[in-house]
């Protein structure tokens, strides 16, 4: 590729990237057969309807690699970096393969280590992560929140606590000043070779604090386990949906005969299995549901003896120490006026005991979806979703559905009762009042 040609192409994957982060947006999808897309609270967003080539995003993704980094995806068909731009931000790039074409997903990354109290965590997380020794796991599926979580909960182990921290990750994500505590930075395959490399020297740097960006093979894990069970923190992602899976994967990252074994280690180990979701708020953006499975007498039994299923009474009865399950939480969030009746059944592990909790008990749900506020007929069950706040695409002319105010249906004595004719649904490109119906 000609110098020129590079820089002009460099152009216009930055002003891309200058949009995502003006737009607040979390991943930028450059793939061929479909136009420039832009992840915003979860949702795409096209930034137009031109679908791209192949020759077009192999030509991006050359433009930004370095030499290393483009020779690295030719060999492997995918390759893993970030990026610094000055006055834009920063970035997480993956380059991948599908269908013999070249792709691209590129992520945020947030510069500003984000704030512990303003992220509303549960305050059980900042008392959890001063712990001197032992394992503690963020999991969650891709774009659930991990690192920011992490990224918070080590803040305040730097600002609060004495130490050297050190964390392994690929790429780094978030970069830590110095505090109270040294912060020691490694990324994969420009500060160490490889992450067997790093976590084999680690040792060797009087580390108080390890933090392994993800744990993705048995290797890794015996390197967590070893580091919890020398006297030290360790901290680090797994990709689960919840404790109860991250178990199960981590036990079967080993063959058969060490199952019990491991198990055994992670009940003696383990500090807190920390579970996220992002779930859409009424206001607009995203909140964290954050399931908490914390180390006592009855989990560490559960989990040695393989009794995984019984982890999630185990939280729930445990609310006082500091536990809690996703449905704890989406009730909480609910019942706070957070998020939508609809956003609660989506997200709920059991609906059906979650919905029967909120009619009983949730003031809010009493109040907004019960017939007559909860004062007359409670028997039946509403499950209507909450209206959520329209999302503004900036385009001028976008149809609006305006639903014309229900009418209540007359008392009628005679049975059975006569149903009210339904109202037309109005549709309008301004915000003004729809014509009445034709008589």
């Amino acid at each position: 590729m000609e110098p020129q040609e590079k820089q002009q192409i460099q152009a216009i994957v930055h002003k891309m990237l200058a949009a995502m982060v003006q737009m607040k947006g979390s991943d930028l999808f450059l793939t061929a057969g479909f136009p420039p897309a832009i992840k915003l609270n979860g949702k795409l967003t096209k930034l137009n309807e031109t679908p791209m080539t192949a020759d077009q995003t192999a030509k991006m993704a050359r433009a930004i690699a370095s030499e290393k980094q483009w020779q690295g995806y030719i060999d492997t068909k995918g390759q893993n970096f970030a990026i610094s731009l000055e006055g834009i931000g920063r970035f997480r790039i993956n380059i991948f393969t599908q269908q013999q074409r070249c792709g691209m997903v590129i992520r945020t990354i947030t510069t500003e280590i984000p704030d512990f109290d303003q992220m509303k965590l549960p305050p059980v997380l900042k008392e959890i992560v001063k712990e001197k020794r032992g394992l503690i796991l963020l999991v969650g599926g891709t774009g659930s929140g991990k690192s920011t979580t992490l990224a918070a909960m080590l803040g305040v182990r730097n600002r609060e606590t004495h130490g050297h921290i050190i964390t392994i990750e690929d790429p780094v994500e978030y970069v830590h000043p110095h505090g109270n505590c040294i912060v020691t930075h490694r990324e994969v395959g420009i500060d160490t070779v490889g992450w067997f490399d790093a976590l084999k020297d680690t040792l060797r740097q009087a580390p108080d604090v390890i933090l392994i960006g993800e744990i993705r093979d048995h290797e890794t894990m015996e390197y967590a386990l070893n580091f919890a069970e020398t006297g030290h923190l360790c901290m680090a992602t797994l990709h689960a949906n919840s404790a109860n899976q991250a178990i199960d994967r981590i036990v079967n990252f080993f063959p058969i005969e060490k199952h019990e074994q491991v198990r055994n280690d992670i009940a003696l180990n383990m500090r807190a299995i920390i579970s996220q979701r992002l779930v859409r708020k009424i206001s607009g953006g995203r909140a964290a549901a954050i399931e908490i499975l914390l180390s006592t007498s009855t989990s560490r039994d559960a989990i040695a003896k393989g009794e995984i299923g019984q982890l999630k009474e185990i939280m729930k009865k445990s609310v006082e120490l500091g536990m809690k399950t996703f449905d704890q939480c989406l009730y909480e969030l609910y019942d706070a006026g957070d998020i939508s009746l609809q956003e609660v059944q989506v997200n709920s592990d059991a609906k059906s005991e979650l919905m029967l909790r909120l009619k009983l008990n949730s003031k809010r749900f009493i109040r907004e979806e019960l017939p007559g506020g909860g004062n007359g007929d409670t028997g039946g069950l509403s499950l209507k979703a909450e209206a959520e706040p329209e999302e503004d695409d900036n385009q001028p002319g976008q149809l609006k559905v305006v639903l014309p105010p229900r009418t209540a249906a007359p008392a009628v004595p005679a049975t059975p009762a006569v149903r009210p004719p339904a109202m037309p649904m109005a549709l309008s490109l301004e915000d003004k009042p729809a014509p009445p119906p034709k008589a």
